[in-house]
Parts: C-alpha cells; structure tokens; sequence
C-alpha cells in the first residue's frame, strides 16, 4: 500500500536527509556500543535510498534506511533507542529488503567500505553499477527506482567513473544471474539511457514521470480503497496517464477554439 508524505500513523513517515543519517547511524552505533560493552562488531550495508543518499548528490531525500544488518540481536535495540530519541518509524532501519527479489547473498561481497562509527559499526555500501542494478530488478514507476538509476549514470560520469550499459548488464548477471528478466519499465529505462547523450536532462524528465505515477495511484487508493490490493500497479498507472493525455487534449482544444474567437461550450 502507497503512503502519502505524512500518514497518520503515531510516528509518522518522516523524511531522512544525508545529514540526518549521518546523526542517526552514528547514534545507532554509540547505544550498540554501550548495550555490547565494546565488544560485537557489527556491519551495516546501506543499499537503496541510504545509499544514494551516501554516494550521490542528486537526491535529498529517503524515508527510511534499507540494508543488510550483520550483528547481535542487541541492534534491535539501538535501532529502537533512535527511533525514540527522534521520533522516527520503529522500521526506519530495517533489513526486510533481504525478502525482496533485489536481494542477492553477493551484495555484502561487493559492497564498499565507507566508514566506522564509535570503533565497533562499520558501514558499508552498495554503489554504482550494482546499486543500479538493484533498483532494475525494483523498477517501480511510482518510487524513485527509474530516476535514481539514470541520477546513478549521470553522478558516475559527472564524477569521472562513469559506468556503461554492459557493466551494468554484467552487474545484474553476477548478483542474480543470466536468465533472470526485468520488468518491462527496467527494460524501457535502459533503452532511454541508451539512446541520450543528456543524464540531466533524462533524470529531470523521468522524476517528473515519477511523481506523475505516484498521484495517479495515491488517487486510485483513495477512490478504490479495497481494490487496489492484486491489481496491476502498472495497468493502474497506464489508464491515469492515458485519461490525462485525454483531458490535456481536451484543453488545448478548448484554448484554441477560444484564441479563435469560438466559445464551444457556451
């Protein structure tokens, strides 16, 4: 189910900004270091919106912290003592992510060491071709998925480590294999990239698109309650974008036959 920007819930979904993760791990790793007397390591791999966040700059925002979470059961509690300190969701760092299709055992083996808080939480980070190669197996047209895949070719080549289709096809084949498939919009965004010589320009446009998709189902949610459940999120979509086309083209007809002197509704 979609969430608007502020639910109702008792703690409610709260945007995470780059500054603000850096505070919060931080935390986190003060209170584990305390609750474990110094003595559990632990290792945190930041992948998603955490680790776009960590990499790049075209993003500002995530509302929660998806990664890989190696340590003592004790990191639930310092997780929890966070969430508390700052009011943030219960799951605002959380590792559910390892029961969706982007997860791979290889991830913890190619991520990159970014740096260590409080001498015993090492963060860790999934980057470049197979952080982009994990939102490919997400391609949600209605989340950031699309755009922070064209934002990861744009920062890499802006940065002067820019990666190609192909390492990014390669990418896809080491975390989850040759035969696996991606859904259509992955496919779609591929051949956008292919074909433009302009990242900035295709990651404006495609966040637009984004955003666009989002209304539409927010609107469907709200109008179809129940419905929304096992429906075709994309179909959902597609029909939104096909009845906006409709009423755009009713528009500019209107503005036309009005910049000519005709009233038609009149």
């Amino acid at each position: 189910m979609l969430h608007k920007e502020n639910d109702n819930n008792e703690k409610t979904i709260k945007d995470i900004t780059s500054d603000d993760l850096k505070q919060y791990l931080f935390d986190v790793a003060k209170e584990y270091r305390r609750l474990t007397k110094k003595k559990m390591p632990a290792e945190i791999v930041l992948i998603g919106g955490a680790a776009i966040l960590t990499n790049y700059g075209f993003r500002d925002l995530t509302n929660d912290v998806d990664a890989i979470i190696l340590a003592s059961s004790l990191m639930k509690d310092a997780i929890r003592h966070v969430s508390d300190k700052y009011s943030l969701p219960r799951d605002w760092l959380n590792d559910a992510f390892i029961k969706s299709k982007s997860f791979s055992q290889r991830l913890v083996g190619i991520s990159k060491y970014h740096r260590t808080y409080s001498n015993v939480v090492q963060i860790r980070i999934v980057k470049g071709e197979y952080l982009a190669a994990m939102k490919l197996l997400s391609g949600r047209r209605y989340k950031y998925d699309l755009s922070d895949i064209v934002g990861i070719f744009w920062e890499q080549e802006k940065n002067g480590e820019p990666i190609s289709i192909e390492d990014v096809y390669g990418a896809i084949s080491y975390l989850y294999g040759e035969d696996i498939e991606l859904p259509e919009s992955s496919q779609k965004i591929l051949k956008r990239i292919s074909l433009t010589d302009d990242y900035e320009a295709l990651y404006h446009e495609i966040r637009k698109e984004e955003i666009e998709s989002r209304k539409i189902l927010l609107e469907f949610q709200e109008n179809n309650p129940v419905r929304i459940r096992g429906l075709d999120i994309n179909e959902v979509i597609n029909e939104g974008l096909r009845r906006n086309e409709e009423n755009e083209e009713r528009w500019v007809a209107l503005l036309e036959s009005v910049e000519k002197g005709e009233f038609p509704y009149v």
